[in-house]
């Protein structure tokens, strides 16, 4: 019997995803945000309730971080301290592996194991499922439609850095597919408006909330959308009073921690209290907007959640007030990380000397395999955006790619943020490949809003290359002694 395209992708997604895993086998964990996941599986695991930072692991982490324990109300030795500063949803994932592997060194690959079978490699049979659903509202050639969903598919199959995360304790793991699988029964609730589809967009919306709360703007939005549409335009399949199923089950579902993180710091909290942190790090005096090592480490001393949130929160307040003409140019350098290449992994793992010493030519073959790929959809997603339709997808979809990205534009930006959005950037790569430009001429050729979008997306284009120039002129020193004889021990932290 001959295997369905979703099932064939997924296991050559699969066997891609377990090389990586089976040549490291014996790798440890190595950032703090994996020490932190670790910590919360363990307690999860030994039925110690959502807790770090006990005893044992402040000794490993002392070197590190001088830990302020006169910020810690209710603070066990043993066990730990109650926080609300993750999401609870990956640790959970985590907890359940370790239940199962026990918590020993081996729990890293069992974690590992799961994270490729279970949430890496469905990313490509989703891909698929939701270009077909995606394509069909703009092309009516149903061999066309199975041509873009196949090629979508592959490239998420095949795309170089979603191979490597499985490898890492990280939320985007389970937030790729769930962010996916909410935007496919989405989709779902606009073609076939059910019950069942209502309940299960609210669910996935709501479990990709409590795994990064940064997708709330778009679950919000999402959510307005569906209904809104809903009740101005009721079908016989679905009366109005059903839509209202989609945001009932997402806010079900997310209420239980929302009062646990509430009850905790006895005032209304929200999924996570992180928001405090990353301000401080977006708007830091001598930051650039994304992520930088020093100042990171300034508010983890403060043990107690809610007072590191507030404290973050006020901090960045003053560094506004103190230099409001950065707020514009900031916001512009973290659209340029955001859509930056992927190379900060290898920098990281590669200066650590984590990997030993790769001659030149060959890593910068590696450097090619790993940013290239970036390069080339990104670019042709760009073009592609100027061939959609307006219709109720595409305005979906709009929503996605603007709610997402604000946040990050507001407050903190990294590169890796832009992986997300990878099987959507695939999807609309492979629209544009399916024509090529004598569909984008077509476009030109149509209308003047045919016109306008074909004009923005070849601007797109060009301030994408120019973002990646100016990002490779300004770590220029840096690549170099990379590809110097002792690249290998340059020591860049993370």
């Amino acid at each position: 019997m001959k295997l369905s395209f979703p099932v064939r992708i997924y296991i050559v997604a699969l066997i891609l995803r377990l090389i990586p895993i089976l040549l490291t086998r014996g790798l440890g964990i190595g950032l703090d945000d994996m020490f932190q996941y670790d910590m919360l599986a363990r307690s999860l695991a030994s039925g110690n309730g959502f807790r770090w930072y006990a005893q044992e692991d402040l000794k490993q982490l002392e070197p590190y971080v001088d830990f302020d324990l006169a910020t810690a109300s209710g603070y066990d030795p043993q066990y730990g301290l109650y926080t609300s500063f993750r999401a609870p949803l990956y640790p959970t994932f985590l907890a359940i592996v370790y239940f199962f592997s026990g918590t020993g060194f081996s729990r890293f690959f069992a974690a590992r194991l799961a994270q490729a079978i279970l949430l890496g490699a469905p990313l490509a049979s989703l891909t698929y499922l939701v270009s077909k659903h995606l394509s069909s509202s703009f092309f009516i050639d149903d061999k066309k439609i199975e041509r873009i969903a196949k090629a979508s598919a592959w490239i998420v199959a095949c795309y170089p850095m979603l191979l490597m995360y499985p490898l890492g304790l990280g939320t985007e793991n389970p937030f790729f597919v769930l962010l996916l699988s909410s935007f496919l029964f989405l989709l779902k609730s606009i073609e076939q408006p059910t019950k069942l589809n209502f309940i299960l967009s609210g669910i996935f919306l709501a479990l990709t909330a409590l795994t990064r709360s940064v997708i709330l703007p778009f679950a919000g939005l999402a959510i307005l959308y569906v209904v809104a549409r809903r009740v101005l335009f009721p079908t016989k399949q679905s009366p109005r009073n059903d839509i209202y199923l989609i945001g009932f089950t997402f806010i079900l579902v997310l209420t239980p921690w929302v009062v646990r993180n509430s009850l905790l710091h006895h005032k209304l909290t929200g999924i996570e209290t992180s928001m405090g942190y990353n301000l401080y790090l977006g708007y830091y005096p001598q930051g650039n907007g994304s992520f930088i090592f020093g100042p990171s480490l300034d508010l983890l001393t403060i043990m107690d959640d809610a007072e590191r949130d507030e404290i973050g929160t006020q901090k960045a307040i003053e560094f506004i007030k103190t230099q409001p003409e950065r707020i514009i140019p900031l916001a512009v350098d973290r659209l340029g990380f955001f859509f930056g290449l992927e190379k900060r992994v290898l920098m990281y793992f590669y200066s650590n000397n984590l990997i030993g010493y790769i001659s030149k030519p060959n890593l910068l073959i590696i450097a090619a395999i790993l940013l290239l790929p970036f390069v080339v959809v990104s670019v042709s997603a760009t073009m592609g955006l100027s061939l959609l339709k307006w219709n109720t997808q595409t305005i979906l979809l709009i929503l996605l790619l603007i709610s997402y990205l604000l946040p990050h534009v507001l407050i903190l930006s990294e590169d890796r943020f832009h992986l997300a959005l990878i099987p959507f950037f695939a999807i609309l790569a492979a629209q544009f490949w399916a024509g090529g430009l004598k569909q984008v001429s077509a476009r030109w050729n149509e209308s003047f809003t045919g016109k306008l979008l074909v004009s923005l997306a070849v601007v797109g284009v060009l301030l994408l290359f120019i973002n990646w120039g100016f990002e490779l002129s300004r770590d220029a020193d840096k690549i170099a002694q990379l590809l110097g004889p002792d690249g290998n021990k340059s020591y860049f932290p993370y």
